[in-house]
């Protein structure tokens, strides 16, 4: 089953350096989106919040109906 993917407003923060800086994201169910952009633009950053690796400082998102701040770790054995 096709997945969607809904980010708003994702912040990370390592220390005083801003590595993702208010993010928004909207990927319908179906679809192949590209995250596209300059070296410390926070693609890795987002991509990681995104597949639970890292969480989000504020902000949130919802991965196939799966709120990744609270359904850290799905699938790790």
């Amino acid at each position: 089953m096709p997945a969607t993917i809904e980010a708003v407003g994702l912040i990370k923060r390592y220390g005083d350096k801003v590595a993702l800086g208010g993010m928004d994201l909207s990927v319908p169910a179906g679809t192949v989106t590209a995250v596209l952009g300059p070296n410390g633009a926070g693609k890795t950053t987002a991509v990681r919040i995104l597949s639970t690796l890292s969480q989000a400082d504020e902000g949130r998102a919802v991965v196939a109906g799966f709120d990744v701040a609270t359904h850290r770790g799905l699938g790790q054995t």
